[in-house]
């Protein structure tokens, strides 16, 4: 009898002082979003923090079509601007990293001409998310255009509807891609090394990867959401996005 009244109160205590949160995330953060879960896990170690993660644009779509996300980390700011004009987010939009991009390859190159490398014969298939819905594949095709070979290149182009679909496409059945420099600095890429498999590309060549978060209106009671929305904005939070290749 003793032992079930302590299995019931440990049961009950668990249910009451446990807590989560929902975050939508946008498939490039999907890399850091673990470090920076139990990063926040030390200050608040009884909020369970639950992550759905897929492009910016169709997680947007879902947001408003009623999903029950407390929090929204996209990969620019016009969707989290969109859903703000909405009224489906109850904080303006802030940016918390600036993404860039990476042109990779599994295998190894010399890439201190990557134009070479794009026009090379041999390149039969280059990755880039989809720009109609992947806020990155907005910059590869800024990036592509500002150096004269979008058109040339384009028949080529094998689209991924996110950030992870296109490093996937880029390790299994392309040649080159162009991906989200976080991807680079994740365990399941780190046998893949700077200047021999990948290079930064010129930031200044794409407009800024600002990536925005808002708190949703689904959580306008939820004080635990907004305890992760300011550690996102925090230093230990910006120490965190530098280690996966971001700008701040």
């Amino acid at each position: 009898m003793i032992k079930n009244i302590i299995f019931i109160s440990l049961f009950l205590n668990t249910f009451l002082f446990s807590k989560s949160i929902t975050i939508a995330v946008s498939a490039n953060v999907s890399y850091a979003i673990d470090s920076l879960i139990q990063e926040f896990n030390k200050q608040y170690p009884n909020i369970e923090v639950l992550t759905t993660t897929s492009s910016s644009g169709k997680l947007t779509a879902q947001i408003v079509y009623g999903a029950p996300f407390d929090i929204f980390m996209s990969a620019n700011m016009k969707y989290p601007n969109t859903l703000y004009d909405k009224n489906l987010a109850i904080t303006k939009p802030k940016v918390y990293a600036k993404g860039t991009l990476a042109l990779f390859s599994k295998s190894k190159r010399d890439f201190s001409n990557y134009k070479e490398i794009l026009t090379n014969t041999n390149i039969k298939k280059i990755a880039i998310s989809n720009f109609k819905i992947a806020p990155y594949g907005i910059a590869g095709k800024e990036f592509l255009t500002n150096i004269n070979l979008y058109d040339k290149l384009k028949p080529k182009f094998v689209y991924g509807d996110s950030v992870s679909q296109t490093v996937s496409y880029s390790v299994r059945v392309c040649d080159v891609g162009l991906i989200a420099t976080s991807a680079l600095y994740s365990s399941k890429m780190s046998m893949y090394k700077q200047n021999e498999n990948w290079v930064k590309l010129n930031s200044k060549l794409y407009n800024p990867i600002k990536q925005g978060i808002v708190i949703l209106k689904y959580a306008k009671n939820n004080k635990d959401a907004r305890l992760f929305y300011d550690f996102i904005l925090s230093n230990k939070a910006k120490d965190i996005f530098k280690q996966f290749g971001y700008k701040l």
